[in-house]
C-alpha cells in the first residue's frame, strides 16, 4: 500500500477515539502496509520519565521483557530509545547507524538474533508537544533485506501520529467506579536476578490489574522501572525510576523503585512500590493527553481552582471575551460540551470512585 494512504489513515485512526491499546494495534496493522515488518512493540511511556509503561506486541513474547530492559536501561549499547529520543529526527536504523556492523550491538549478539533470529532492526520514539509517548521497534529476520533510509524517513514522518493516537487514547476510559480502592500501597522485592522475593499482601491485585503474577514473570512496565532503578543507582541516569501507569481497568497507578544495600554491599535487590495515583499526580498526565496549548492549559488549571470566566480574565490578563474561545476550544479537545462535564472528565474520574472514604491530611483517600 503506497506510504501517503497509510499515513492518511493512520490520522484517521489517531482521531477515532480508540484506546491506547486499541490504537496501537491498528497503527501496527495499518504501519505494516507501508514498511513490511515480521514482528513488532509498540510502547507506551511516561512523558515525564520515558519510561515504558505497556506494549502492544505483534510475533513477540513477554517472556524476556525483565532481559530487554535490562540491556535498554543497565548497560550502554547503540540506539538505544533515550538516545534516539533525544535526536532531531527521532528514527534509528541499528545496520546503518553501525555502518552496517550491527554485531557492535550488545542488544544484536545477546537478544534480538539469538533468541529471536531477528537481526534487522528500526526504532523510534514517537514524539509529540516536545514529550515522548511512545516507542516503535519493528523487526525484519537477520537473513532479509534490511531497513531503508527512505523507510526510515517515512517512520520520522508518522511517529508524531503515533505519539497523539497513544496520548488521545489515555482519556478515552474511565476507571471503573465500582471497583473498591486497594487497601494502600503494594510493596515487592526483586532480587538482582529479577525474581520477586518478597511482597506484601497488596501485591497479587496490583500485579492482576497489570495483567501479571507475583510470582512470575514481571511486567515490562515493572521490568523497566526496576532496571532503571539500578541505572539511577550506578549513576548512569539522572531520573529516578518513578513511572505512572494505567492498568486495563482505568485505574492509574505510581510505581516507585530503588535499590536496596546491605552491610555487605549492594546485591542488585530492588524494592517497588505500587500505589494508586493521586489527583496532582494525574491530573496534568490527563490535560497533557488534551493536546492543549500552554495558554490553555493555563485556563484548565483555573477552571480546575473553580475560578469564573471573569476571574481567569483578569489572572491571565485576557479579556472575557478571549477566555471564552480558549474554553471552546479546550472543550472540543477533551471531547466536552462544558465546564462541568471538563471538571468530571479530568478531576472527578479520579476522585468519584473513592467518594465516601476517609480523608487524609493529603486531601487524599485512606483505604479504610
Amino acid at each position: 500500500m503506497r506510504a501517503d494512504v497509510v499515513e492518511r489513515q493512520l490520522t484517521g485512526l489517531a482521531r477515532s477515539g480508540l484506546d491506547s491499546d486499541a490504537f496501537a494495534q491498528g497503527a501496527l496493522d495499518l504501519l505494516q502496509r507501508a514498511v513490511p515488518f515480521e514482528s513488532a512493540c509498540l510502547a507506551f511511556t511516561d512523558p515525564v520519565t520515558e519510561l515504558l509503561t505497556g506494549t502492544v506486541k505483534l510475533d513477540l513474547p513477554d517472556a524476556r521483557d525483565a532481559e530487554f530492559a535490562r540491556l535498554e536501561y543497565e548497560t550502554d549499547d547503540i540506539n538505544q530509545f533515550q538516545d534516539i529520543a533525544s535526536r532531531e529526527v527521532p528514527v534509528g536504523v541499528l545496520s546503518l547507524d553501525t555502518e552496517g556492523h550491527p554485531e557492535r550491538s550488545r542488544r544484536f549478539r545477546e537478544f534480538l538474533v539469538p533468541h529471536f533470529d531477528q537481526g534487522n532492526e528500526l526504532r523510534a520514539a514517537c514524539r509529540v508537544g516536545g514529550q515522548t509517548w511512545g516507542l516503535l521497534g519493528l523487526y525484519r529476520p537477520t537473513a532479509a533485506t534490511g531497513f531503508s533510509p527512505a523507510e526510515a524517513a517515512f517512520v520520522a514522518s508518522i511517529a508524531p501520529l503515533l505519539a497523539s493516537g497513544i496520548r488521545a487514547g489515555l482519556v478515552v476510559e474511565a476507571a471503573d467506579p465500582g471497583r473498591e480502592p486497594a487497601d494502600g500501597p503494594a510493596v515487592l522485592v526483586v532480587s538482582g536476578t529479577n525474581d520477586v522475593v518478597q511482597a506484601s499482601s497488596g501485591v497479587v491485585r496490583r500485579l492482576a490489574d497489570l495483567g501479571a503474577d507475583p510470582w512470575g514473570e514481571l511486567p515490562i512496565s515493572l521490568s523497566s522501572v526496576v532496571s532503571a532503578a539500578r541505572s539511577y543507582a550506578t549513576g548512569r541516569s539522572e531520573t529516578p525510576a518513578r513511572a505512572r501507569i494505567r492498568t486495563a481497568a482505568g485505574t492509574w497507578l505510581v510505581v516507585h523503585a530503588s535499590t536496596l544495600s546491605s552491610p555487605h554491599g549492594s546485591r542488585g535487590d530492588v524494592v517497588v512500590t505500587i500505589e494508586e495515583a493521586r489527583p496532582p499526580e494525574i491530573v496534568p498526565l490527563v490535560v497533557a493527553a488534551f493536546a492543549l496549548t500552554d495558554r490553555e492549559r493555563e485556563v484548565v488549571r483555573l477552571v480546575l481552582a473553580g475560578s469564573s470566566t471573569q476571574e481567569i480574565a483578569a489572572e491571565l490578563f485576557l479579556s472575557p471575551y478571549t477566555v471564552q474561545d480558549h474554553l471552546k476550544s479546550i472543550f472540543v479537545k477533551a471531547g466536552v460540551s462544558s465546564r462541568r462535564e471538563l471538571l468530571a472528565r479530568v478531576f472527578f474520574e479520579q476522585y468519584a470512585p473513592r467518594i465516601g472514604g476517609t480523608l487524609s491530611a493529603t486531601g487524599w483517600f485512606t483505604a479504610d
